[in-house]
Protein backbone atom coordinates (compact mmCIF):
# COMPACT_ATOMS: atom_id res chain seq x y z
CA UNK A 1 0.00 0.00 0.00
CA UNK A 2 1.13 3.61 -0.45
CA UNK A 3 0.61 5.78 2.17
CA UNK A 4 0.13 9.53 2.12
CA UNK A 5 -0.45 12.16 4.94
CA UNK A 6 -2.29 15.19 5.67
CA UNK A 7 -2.72 17.20 8.88
CA UNK A 8 -5.28 16.42 11.62
CA UNK A 9 -6.91 19.97 11.01
CA UNK A 10 -7.24 19.17 7.23
CA UNK A 11 -9.82 16.22 8.41
CA UNK A 12 -12.18 18.48 10.96
CA UNK A 13 -12.68 15.13 12.70
CA UNK A 14 -10.74 16.44 15.63
CA UNK A 15 -11.64 18.52 18.94
CA UNK A 16 -9.83 21.63 19.12
CA UNK A 17 -8.37 20.61 22.87
CA UNK A 18 -6.73 17.14 21.10
CA UNK A 19 -5.19 19.12 17.91
CA UNK A 20 -3.95 21.78 20.60
CA UNK A 21 -2.06 19.34 22.65
CA UNK A 22 -0.51 17.38 19.39
CA UNK A 23 0.53 21.02 18.37
CA UNK A 24 2.17 21.94 21.78
CA UNK A 25 -0.25 24.99 22.64
CA UNK A 26 0.98 26.52 25.88
CA UNK A 27 -2.03 26.41 27.40
CA UNK A 28 -2.36 23.33 28.06
CA UNK A 29 1.47 22.96 29.60
CA UNK A 30 0.12 22.59 33.28
CA UNK A 31 -2.06 19.66 32.46
CA UNK A 32 0.76 17.43 31.05
CA UNK A 33 3.98 16.27 32.27
CA UNK A 34 6.34 15.45 29.32
CA UNK A 35 5.58 16.52 25.54
CA UNK A 36 4.53 14.05 23.08
CA UNK A 37 8.26 14.41 21.35
CA UNK A 38 11.31 12.27 21.32
CA UNK A 39 12.77 14.76 24.02
CA UNK A 40 9.67 14.34 26.07
CA UNK A 41 10.58 10.55 25.94
CA UNK A 42 14.10 11.31 26.84
CA UNK A 43 12.65 13.25 29.78
CA UNK A 44 10.84 10.55 30.33
CA UNK A 45 12.96 7.68 30.58
CA UNK A 46 15.62 9.80 32.98
CA UNK A 47 12.63 10.24 35.69
CA UNK A 48 10.57 7.13 35.36
CA UNK A 49 10.99 5.36 38.62
CA UNK A 50 8.16 1.74 38.92
CA UNK A 51 7.52 1.28 42.49
CA UNK A 52 5.32 -1.87 41.38
CA UNK A 53 6.33 -5.46 41.85
CA UNK A 54 8.13 -6.57 38.34
CA UNK A 55 8.09 -10.07 39.41
CA UNK A 56 4.74 -10.22 40.13
CA UNK A 57 3.53 -8.72 36.97
CA UNK A 58 5.76 -11.64 35.18
CA UNK A 59 4.02 -13.88 37.25
CA UNK A 60 0.64 -12.90 36.76
CA UNK A 61 1.16 -12.68 32.98
CA UNK A 62 3.01 -15.86 32.53
CA UNK A 63 -0.70 -17.63 34.29
CA UNK A 64 -2.61 -15.52 32.23
CA UNK A 65 -0.92 -16.49 28.98
CA UNK A 66 -1.01 -20.36 30.73
CA UNK A 67 -3.86 -21.50 27.98
CA UNK A 68 -2.09 -19.87 25.22
CA UNK A 69 0.89 -21.20 23.11
CA UNK A 70 2.51 -17.61 22.51
CA UNK A 71 5.51 -16.73 20.63
CA UNK A 72 8.88 -16.12 21.17
CA UNK A 73 8.15 -12.53 21.14
CA UNK A 74 5.87 -12.20 23.56
CA UNK A 75 7.30 -14.84 26.42
CA UNK A 76 10.58 -12.63 25.72
CA UNK A 77 8.85 -9.27 26.12
CA UNK A 78 6.78 -10.74 29.34
CA UNK A 79 10.89 -11.85 30.87
CA UNK A 80 11.87 -8.68 29.98
CA UNK A 81 9.08 -6.45 32.11
CA UNK A 82 11.34 -7.92 34.94
CA UNK A 83 14.28 -5.92 33.74
CA UNK A 84 14.50 -2.39 35.69
CA UNK A 85 15.61 -0.74 32.34
CA UNK A 86 12.41 -1.94 30.57
CA UNK A 87 9.28 0.30 29.89
CA UNK A 88 6.11 0.05 28.45
CA UNK A 89 3.56 1.27 25.91
CA UNK A 90 0.48 0.67 26.31
CA UNK A 91 -3.09 1.11 24.58
CA UNK A 92 -6.69 -0.33 25.96
CA UNK A 93 -9.92 -0.96 24.80
CA UNK A 94 -12.94 -3.15 25.17
CA UNK A 95 -13.37 -6.50 24.35
CA UNK A 96 -15.55 -5.70 20.72
CA UNK A 97 -16.33 -9.28 19.62
CA UNK A 98 -14.30 -9.95 16.12
CA UNK A 99 -11.91 -6.59 17.29
CA UNK A 100 -14.97 -4.16 16.52
CA UNK A 101 -13.98 -1.16 14.68
CA UNK A 102 -10.89 -1.03 12.88
CA UNK A 103 -9.95 2.25 15.00
CA UNK A 104 -9.01 -0.86 17.41
CA UNK A 105 -6.73 -2.24 15.05
CA UNK A 106 -5.08 1.10 14.70
CA UNK A 107 -4.42 1.83 18.72
CA UNK A 108 -2.34 -1.71 18.64
CA UNK A 109 -0.29 -0.66 15.40
CA UNK A 110 0.42 2.32 16.77
CA UNK A 111 1.70 0.81 20.28
CA UNK A 112 3.39 -1.93 18.81
CA UNK A 113 5.25 0.72 16.13
CA UNK A 114 6.26 3.45 18.77
CA UNK A 115 7.79 0.60 20.85
CA UNK A 116 10.08 -0.20 17.79
CA UNK A 117 10.85 3.36 16.79
CA UNK A 118 12.06 4.33 20.29
CA UNK A 119 14.21 0.76 20.58
CA UNK A 120 15.72 1.87 17.31
CA UNK A 121 16.62 5.54 19.35
CA UNK A 122 16.75 4.23 22.80
CA UNK A 123 18.89 1.07 22.39
CA UNK A 124 20.06 0.92 25.86
CA UNK A 125 16.52 0.06 27.61
CA UNK A 126 13.38 -2.11 26.33
CA UNK A 127 10.11 -0.98 24.94
CA UNK A 128 7.27 -3.74 25.10
CA UNK A 129 3.97 -3.38 23.07
CA UNK A 130 0.68 -3.28 25.81
CA UNK A 131 -2.73 -3.85 24.83
CA UNK A 132 -4.87 -3.60 28.25
CA UNK A 133 -8.07 -5.49 28.20
CA UNK A 134 -10.51 -3.30 29.55
CA UNK A 135 -12.51 -7.05 30.98
CA UNK A 136 -14.02 -5.00 33.84
CA UNK A 137 -16.11 -2.86 31.64
CA UNK A 138 -19.58 -4.07 31.94
CA UNK A 139 -21.80 -1.93 28.80
CA UNK A 140 -22.69 -5.38 27.04
CA UNK A 141 -24.50 -2.98 24.56
CA UNK A 142 -21.51 -1.25 23.82
CA UNK A 143 -19.30 -4.57 22.45
CA UNK A 144 -21.83 -7.26 21.43
CA UNK A 145 -22.17 -5.92 17.63
CA UNK A 146 -19.67 -5.62 14.43
CA UNK A 147 -20.68 -4.29 11.41
CA UNK A 148 -18.94 -5.72 7.85
CA UNK A 149 -20.05 -4.47 5.27
CA UNK A 150 -23.93 -3.02 5.49
CA UNK A 151 -24.82 -5.97 7.75
CA UNK A 152 -24.86 -5.72 11.62
CA UNK A 153 -23.69 -9.10 13.54
CA UNK A 154 -25.00 -8.63 17.22
CA UNK A 155 -24.06 -11.73 19.80
CA UNK A 156 -27.91 -11.75 21.32
CA UNK A 157 -27.43 -12.25 25.09
CA UNK A 158 -28.66 -11.35 28.71
CA UNK A 159 -25.31 -9.87 30.18
CA UNK A 160 -24.71 -9.01 33.57
CA UNK A 161 -21.16 -7.95 35.19
CA UNK A 162 -18.13 -7.91 33.96
CA UNK A 163 -18.00 -8.28 30.21
CA UNK A 164 -14.30 -9.89 30.26
CA UNK A 165 -16.04 -12.72 32.62
CA UNK A 166 -19.22 -13.78 29.88
CA UNK A 167 -19.23 -16.99 28.76
CA UNK A 168 -18.84 -17.45 24.75
CA UNK A 169 -20.80 -20.40 24.81
CA UNK A 170 -23.64 -18.54 22.53
CA UNK A 171 -21.91 -16.35 20.50
CA UNK A 172 -22.16 -18.99 17.63
CA UNK A 173 -25.23 -17.51 15.79
CA UNK A 174 -22.63 -13.96 15.31
CA UNK A 175 -19.59 -15.95 14.71
CA UNK A 176 -21.50 -17.94 12.12
CA UNK A 177 -22.72 -15.26 10.81
CA UNK A 178 -19.10 -13.32 10.63
CA UNK A 179 -17.49 -16.35 9.25
CA UNK A 180 -20.19 -16.60 6.44
CA UNK A 181 -18.91 -12.95 5.40
CA UNK A 182 -15.34 -13.96 5.49
CA UNK A 183 -16.08 -16.60 2.76
CA UNK A 184 -13.71 -19.14 1.16
CA UNK A 185 -10.96 -17.11 -0.47
CA UNK A 186 -7.66 -18.23 1.31
CA UNK A 187 -7.40 -15.06 2.67
CA UNK A 188 -11.31 -15.64 4.34
CA UNK A 189 -10.52 -18.83 5.05
CA UNK A 190 -7.44 -17.98 7.38
CA UNK A 191 -8.88 -15.43 9.70
CA UNK A 192 -12.01 -17.19 9.72
CA UNK A 193 -10.04 -20.19 11.28
CA UNK A 194 -8.26 -17.71 13.29
CA UNK A 195 -12.01 -16.38 15.11
CA UNK A 196 -13.29 -19.37 15.20
CA UNK A 197 -10.66 -21.21 17.57
CA UNK A 198 -10.41 -18.03 19.61
CA UNK A 199 -14.31 -18.42 20.23
CA UNK A 200 -14.69 -21.98 20.47
CA UNK A 201 -11.77 -23.17 22.57
CA UNK A 202 -12.13 -20.41 25.05
CA UNK A 203 -14.64 -20.34 27.67
CA UNK A 204 -14.68 -16.29 28.48
CA UNK A 205 -14.76 -12.98 26.30
CA UNK A 206 -11.69 -12.03 27.72
CA UNK A 207 -9.62 -15.55 26.76
CA UNK A 208 -10.94 -15.22 23.27
CA UNK A 209 -10.31 -11.90 23.19
CA UNK A 210 -6.32 -12.15 24.14
CA UNK A 211 -5.97 -15.42 22.01
CA UNK A 212 -7.25 -13.51 18.61
CA UNK A 213 -5.07 -10.71 19.35
CA UNK A 214 -2.47 -12.55 20.07
CA UNK A 215 -2.99 -14.16 16.71
CA UNK A 216 -3.14 -11.21 14.71
CA UNK A 217 -0.23 -9.07 16.77
CA UNK A 218 1.78 -11.64 19.22
CA UNK A 219 4.19 -12.31 16.65
CA UNK A 220 5.66 -8.82 17.20
CA UNK A 221 5.41 -8.73 20.92
CA UNK A 222 2.31 -7.60 21.69
CA UNK A 223 1.27 -8.31 25.31
CA UNK A 224 -2.22 -8.79 26.00
CA UNK A 225 -2.74 -7.53 30.23
CA UNK A 226 -5.74 -8.17 32.12
CA UNK A 227 -5.95 -6.51 35.16
CA UNK A 228 -8.86 -8.36 36.16
CA UNK A 229 -6.70 -10.15 38.31
CA UNK A 230 -6.49 -10.72 42.41
CA UNK A 231 -2.75 -10.80 42.65
CA UNK A 232 -2.02 -7.07 40.48
CA UNK A 233 -5.03 -5.32 42.41
CA UNK A 234 -3.39 -6.45 45.61
CA UNK A 235 -1.38 -3.33 44.96
CA UNK A 236 -3.90 -1.03 43.95
CA UNK A 237 -5.65 -1.92 47.61
CA UNK A 238 -4.55 1.28 49.52
CA UNK A 239 -5.53 3.45 47.10
CA UNK A 240 -8.69 1.89 46.45
CA UNK A 241 -9.30 2.67 50.18
CA UNK A 242 -8.19 5.70 50.24
CA UNK A 243 -10.48 6.88 47.28
CA UNK A 244 -13.50 5.58 48.28
CA UNK A 245 -13.13 6.95 51.76
CA UNK A 246 -11.86 10.44 50.99
CA UNK A 247 -13.09 11.19 47.53
CA UNK A 248 -9.70 12.41 46.22
CA UNK A 249 -10.18 11.84 42.56
CA UNK A 250 -13.44 13.79 42.58
CA UNK A 251 -12.06 16.86 44.20
CA UNK A 252 -8.77 16.51 42.12
CA UNK A 253 -10.27 15.69 38.66
CA UNK A 254 -12.98 18.27 39.02
CA UNK A 255 -10.32 21.23 39.88
CA UNK A 256 -8.90 20.42 36.55
CA UNK A 257 -12.22 19.95 34.96
CA UNK A 258 -12.63 23.35 36.28
CA UNK A 259 -9.35 24.71 35.04
CA UNK A 260 -10.12 23.80 30.92
CA UNK A 261 -13.49 24.88 31.03
CA UNK A 262 -11.47 28.45 31.79
CA UNK A 263 -9.50 28.06 29.06
CA UNK A 264 -12.25 26.97 26.57
CA UNK A 265 -12.06 23.48 26.40
CA UNK A 266 -15.20 21.00 27.31
CA UNK A 267 -13.81 18.37 29.76
CA UNK A 268 -14.42 14.50 28.35
CA UNK A 269 -15.30 12.99 31.73
CA UNK A 270 -17.49 14.25 35.24
CA UNK A 271 -15.84 11.84 38.38
CA UNK A 272 -18.21 10.71 40.84
CA UNK A 273 -17.23 11.73 44.63
CA UNK A 274 -16.92 7.52 44.83
CA UNK A 275 -14.76 6.26 41.26
CA UNK A 276 -15.37 2.46 41.86
CA UNK A 277 -17.42 -0.45 41.10
CA UNK A 278 -18.31 -3.61 43.26
CA UNK A 279 -17.65 -6.54 41.12
CA UNK A 280 -18.58 -10.47 41.20
CA UNK A 281 -18.88 -12.93 38.45
CA UNK A 282 -22.92 -11.72 37.67
CA UNK A 283 -22.68 -8.05 39.28
CA UNK A 284 -20.67 -4.63 38.38
CA UNK A 285 -22.36 -2.00 40.23
CA UNK A 286 -22.02 1.51 41.95
CA UNK A 287 -20.61 2.55 45.28
CA UNK A 288 -22.12 4.96 47.24
CA UNK A 289 -21.59 6.50 50.44
CA UNK A 290 -24.97 7.15 52.50
CA UNK A 291 -24.61 8.62 55.92
CA UNK A 292 -21.15 7.02 56.66
CA UNK A 293 -22.02 3.61 55.43
CA UNK A 294 -20.80 2.38 52.04
CA UNK A 295 -23.39 0.70 49.96
CA UNK A 296 -23.03 -1.38 46.37
CA UNK A 297 -26.23 0.08 44.32
CA UNK A 298 -29.51 -2.24 43.13
CA UNK A 299 -28.29 -4.87 46.18
CA UNK A 300 -27.98 -5.06 49.63
CA UNK A 301 -24.25 -5.30 50.47
CA UNK A 302 -23.14 -2.40 52.34
CA UNK A 303 -20.12 -1.86 54.53
CA UNK A 304 -18.62 0.34 57.40
CA UNK A 305 -15.08 1.74 57.01
CA UNK A 306 -13.72 -1.30 59.12
CA UNK A 307 -15.72 -3.97 56.93
CA UNK A 308 -14.76 -1.69 53.84
CA UNK A 309 -11.11 -1.89 54.46
CA UNK A 310 -11.26 -5.84 55.56
CA UNK A 311 -13.03 -6.52 51.81
CA UNK A 312 -10.55 -4.65 49.79
CA UNK A 313 -7.80 -6.39 51.39
CA UNK A 314 -9.03 -9.83 51.59
CA UNK A 315 -10.70 -9.38 48.63
CA UNK A 316 -9.51 -6.92 46.24
CA UNK A 317 -10.35 -7.86 42.96
CA UNK A 318 -14.06 -7.48 43.93
CA UNK A 319 -13.32 -3.67 43.34
CA UNK A 320 -13.34 -2.30 39.64
CA UNK A 321 -12.06 1.22 38.85
CA UNK A 322 -14.50 3.18 36.28
CA UNK A 323 -13.20 5.36 33.37
CA UNK A 324 -11.24 8.36 35.75
CA UNK A 325 -9.24 5.75 38.24
CA UNK A 326 -8.83 2.87 35.50
CA UNK A 327 -5.39 4.84 34.50
CA UNK A 328 -3.97 5.71 37.82
CA UNK A 329 -4.81 1.18 38.56
CA UNK A 330 -2.58 1.06 35.12
CA UNK A 331 0.27 3.37 35.43
CA UNK A 332 0.28 1.35 39.35
CA UNK A 333 1.36 -1.64 37.70
CA UNK A 334 3.30 -1.16 34.80
CA UNK A 335 6.71 0.74 34.01
CA UNK A 336 4.43 2.54 31.58
CA UNK A 337 5.95 5.22 29.58
CA UNK A 338 3.03 6.20 27.10
CA UNK A 339 -0.56 5.66 26.56
CA UNK A 340 -1.96 5.83 23.36
CA UNK A 341 -5.49 6.91 22.88
CA UNK A 342 -8.34 8.52 20.66
CA UNK A 343 -9.13 11.76 20.41
CA UNK A 344 -11.61 11.65 23.00
CA UNK A 345 -9.23 9.31 25.79
CA UNK A 346 -6.35 12.05 25.45
CA UNK A 347 -8.94 14.56 26.36
CA UNK A 348 -9.94 13.06 29.45
CA UNK A 349 -6.34 12.19 30.27
CA UNK A 350 -5.52 15.83 30.54
CA UNK A 351 -8.10 16.19 33.21
CA UNK A 352 -6.24 13.34 35.59
CA UNK A 353 -3.03 14.61 35.96
CA UNK A 354 -3.73 16.76 39.40
CA UNK A 355 -4.75 13.22 40.65
CA UNK A 356 -1.65 11.44 39.62
CA UNK A 357 0.25 14.25 41.30
CA UNK A 358 -1.90 13.85 44.65
CA UNK A 359 -1.29 9.97 44.84
CA UNK A 360 2.47 9.95 43.64
CA UNK A 361 2.19 8.45 40.92
CA UNK A 362 4.05 8.71 37.62
CA UNK A 363 2.13 10.42 34.95
CA UNK A 364 2.88 8.94 30.63
CA UNK A 365 3.60 10.39 27.90
CA UNK A 366 -0.23 10.89 26.09
CA UNK A 367 -0.25 9.62 22.48
CA UNK A 368 -2.67 10.20 19.67
CA UNK A 369 -3.59 7.24 18.36
CA UNK A 370 -2.51 6.55 14.70
CA UNK A 371 -5.94 7.35 12.06
CA UNK A 372 -6.42 6.00 8.94
CA UNK A 373 -8.54 6.31 5.84
CA UNK A 374 -8.10 3.03 3.34
CA UNK A 375 -8.70 3.62 -0.50
CA UNK A 376 -9.45 0.56 -2.22
CA UNK A 377 -7.95 0.10 -6.05
CA UNK A 378 -11.50 0.92 -7.49
CA UNK A 379 -12.39 4.37 -5.63
CA UNK A 380 -9.20 5.50 -6.26
CA UNK A 381 -9.67 5.43 -9.74
CA UNK A 382 -12.98 7.20 -9.47
CA UNK A 383 -11.25 9.66 -7.57
CA UNK A 384 -8.46 10.09 -10.54
CA UNK A 385 -11.83 10.47 -12.83
CA UNK A 386 -13.63 12.86 -10.46
CA UNK A 387 -10.33 14.59 -10.32
CA UNK A 388 -10.77 14.26 -6.22
CA UNK A 389 -8.26 15.00 -3.86
CA UNK A 390 -7.90 13.19 -0.39
CA UNK A 391 -7.86 16.17 1.42
CA UNK A 392 -11.45 17.15 -0.10
CA UNK A 393 -13.08 13.76 0.82
CA UNK A 394 -13.19 15.48 3.76
CA UNK A 395 -15.32 18.04 3.29
CA UNK A 396 -19.12 17.68 3.59
CA UNK A 397 -21.15 16.24 0.91
CA UNK A 398 -22.61 19.47 -0.05
CA UNK A 399 -19.15 21.02 0.19
CA UNK A 400 -17.53 18.52 -2.10
CA UNK A 401 -20.13 18.64 -4.64
CA UNK A 402 -19.92 22.17 -5.04
CA UNK A 403 -16.38 22.48 -4.89
CA UNK A 404 -16.57 19.88 -7.90
CA UNK A 405 -19.04 22.06 -9.39
CA UNK A 406 -17.33 25.30 -9.55
CA UNK A 407 -13.45 23.30 -10.60
CA UNK A 408 -15.52 21.56 -13.32
CA UNK A 409 -17.69 24.57 -14.76
CA UNK A 410 -15.31 27.35 -14.64
CA UNK A 411 -15.89 30.83 -12.97
CA UNK A 412 -19.44 31.34 -14.96
CA UNK A 413 -20.68 30.10 -11.36
CA UNK A 414 -18.84 32.53 -9.53
CA UNK A 415 -20.19 36.08 -9.17
CA UNK A 416 -17.72 37.37 -6.57
CA UNK A 417 -15.99 39.83 -9.52
CA UNK A 418 -20.04 41.19 -9.22
CA UNK A 419 -20.70 41.08 -6.11
CA UNK A 420 -17.60 43.12 -5.51
CA UNK A 421 -18.45 45.84 -8.12
CA UNK A 422 -22.11 46.11 -6.20
CA UNK A 423 -20.51 47.20 -3.21
CA UNK A 424 -18.23 49.41 -4.70
CA UNK A 425 -21.21 51.21 -6.63
CA UNK A 426 -23.04 51.07 -3.19
CA UNK A 427 -20.59 52.71 -1.12
CA UNK A 428 -20.17 55.29 -3.50
CA UNK A 429 -23.82 55.88 -3.27
CA UNK A 430 -23.73 56.03 0.40
CA UNK A 431 -21.28 58.78 0.16
CA UNK A 432 -23.37 60.57 -1.87
CA UNK A 433 -26.21 60.37 0.02
CA UNK A 434 -24.48 60.90 3.46
CA UNK A 435 -23.19 64.36 2.05
CA UNK A 436 -26.75 65.00 1.30
CA UNK A 437 -28.69 63.65 4.46
CA UNK A 438 -27.03 61.59 6.82
CA UNK A 439 -29.97 59.09 7.21
CA UNK A 440 -30.06 58.34 3.63
CA UNK A 441 -26.63 56.73 4.00
CA UNK A 442 -28.93 53.65 6.17
CA UNK A 443 -30.93 53.32 3.36
CA UNK A 444 -28.20 53.16 1.12
CA UNK A 445 -26.57 50.42 2.97
CA UNK A 446 -29.93 48.14 3.38
CA UNK A 447 -30.37 48.82 -0.34
CA UNK A 448 -26.61 47.27 -0.97
CA UNK A 449 -27.76 44.33 1.38
CA UNK A 450 -30.60 43.14 -0.46
CA UNK A 451 -28.67 43.40 -3.87
CA UNK A 452 -25.66 41.71 -2.49
CA UNK A 453 -28.56 38.58 -1.18
CA UNK A 454 -30.05 38.56 -4.64
CA UNK A 455 -26.96 37.77 -6.23
CA UNK A 456 -25.60 35.22 -3.88
CA UNK A 457 -29.57 33.78 -4.21
CA UNK A 458 -28.94 33.58 -8.34
CA UNK A 459 -25.33 32.21 -7.75
CA UNK A 460 -27.17 29.56 -5.78
CA UNK A 461 -29.75 29.09 -8.83
CA UNK A 462 -26.72 28.91 -11.18
CA UNK A 463 -25.10 26.22 -9.51
CA UNK A 464 -28.33 24.16 -8.97
CA UNK A 465 -29.48 24.30 -12.57
CA UNK A 466 -25.44 23.17 -13.31
CA UNK A 467 -25.50 20.25 -10.80
CA UNK A 468 -28.35 19.26 -12.79
CA UNK A 469 -26.34 19.01 -15.87
CA UNK A 470 -24.29 16.39 -13.96
CA UNK A 471 -26.10 14.09 -12.02
CA UNK A 472 -24.18 11.29 -12.82
CA UNK A 473 -21.09 12.76 -11.72
CA UNK A 474 -22.56 14.26 -8.32
CA UNK A 475 -24.19 10.35 -7.92
CA UNK A 476 -20.98 8.86 -8.53
CA UNK A 477 -18.80 11.24 -5.69
CA UNK A 478 -22.11 10.26 -3.45
CA UNK A 479 -21.39 6.70 -3.45
CA UNK A 480 -17.62 7.71 -2.90
CA UNK A 481 -18.33 9.55 -0.15
CA UNK A 482 -20.30 6.16 1.27
CA UNK A 483 -17.72 3.82 0.46
CA UNK A 484 -15.04 5.67 2.05
CA UNK A 485 -17.01 7.59 4.88
CA UNK A 486 -19.55 4.73 5.69
CA UNK A 487 -22.99 6.41 8.15
CA UNK A 488 -21.01 10.02 7.21
CA UNK A 489 -17.85 9.11 10.02
CA UNK A 490 -14.73 7.97 9.38
CA UNK A 491 -14.14 4.82 8.18
CA UNK A 492 -12.32 3.60 11.40
CA UNK A 493 -15.16 4.27 13.50
CA UNK A 494 -17.38 1.81 11.43
CA UNK A 495 -15.39 -0.64 9.13
CA UNK A 496 -14.14 -3.82 10.67
CA UNK A 497 -11.21 -5.29 9.66
CA UNK A 498 -13.23 -8.52 7.85
CA UNK A 499 -12.86 -6.83 4.43
CA UNK A 500 -9.41 -5.46 4.54
CA UNK A 501 -7.88 -9.26 6.26
CA UNK A 502 -10.09 -10.79 2.73
CA UNK A 503 -8.69 -8.33 0.49
CA UNK A 504 -5.17 -8.26 1.69
CA UNK A 505 -4.64 -10.87 4.34
CA UNK A 506 -1.73 -9.96 6.66
CA UNK A 507 0.04 -7.49 4.83
CA UNK A 508 -2.87 -4.85 5.68
CA UNK A 509 -1.60 -4.78 9.18
CA UNK A 510 1.97 -4.89 7.74
CA UNK A 511 0.74 -1.98 5.63
CA UNK A 512 -0.12 0.07 8.65
CA UNK A 513 3.02 -0.39 10.61
CA UNK A 514 4.78 0.34 7.78
CA UNK A 515 2.95 3.54 7.08
CA UNK A 516 2.28 4.64 11.01
CA UNK A 517 4.63 7.42 12.19
CA UNK A 518 3.56 7.70 15.55
CA UNK A 519 5.41 10.77 16.78
CA UNK A 520 4.45 12.82 13.63
CA UNK A 521 1.22 13.75 14.51
CA UNK A 522 -0.57 13.52 10.87
CA UNK A 523 -3.61 11.39 9.18
CA UNK A 524 -2.49 8.51 7.29
CA UNK A 525 -4.08 7.57 4.08
CA UNK A 526 -3.10 4.40 2.24
CA UNK A 527 -3.84 3.67 -1.19
CA UNK A 528 -4.07 -0.35 -1.94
Amino acid sequence: MQAKYISYQQTHAFSSIVLDYIDGKDNLESFYKYSPTLEGFKKAIGDRKYSGDRSLLVNSLHQQYQHLQPSASVLKNISLLADDRTFTITTGHQLNIFTGPLYFIYKIVTAIKLAADLQQRFPDFNFVPVYWMATEDHDFEEINHVKVEDKMLTWQKNAAGATGRLTTADINDALVGYKGYLGISDNGTEFSQIVEKAYTTNKTLTAATRELVDALFGKKGLVCVDADDAALKKQFAPVIYRDITEQNSFAQINTSSEALEKKGYKPQVNPREINFFYMDDQLRERLVEEHGEYKVLNTSISFTKETLKQEIDNHPERFSPNVVMRPVYQELILPNLAYIGGGAEVTYWLQLKANFDFYTIPYPILILRNSALVIDERSARKMQILDISPITLFNSDEQLKNQWIKAHVGDSLCLDDEQRAIRAVFDQIKLNSYKIDKTLSMSAEAAKTKALKLVTNLEKKLLRAEKRKHTTSLQQIDALKNKLFPSGVLQERVLNIAPMYVLYGDDFIESLLAAFKPLDYKFTVLYA
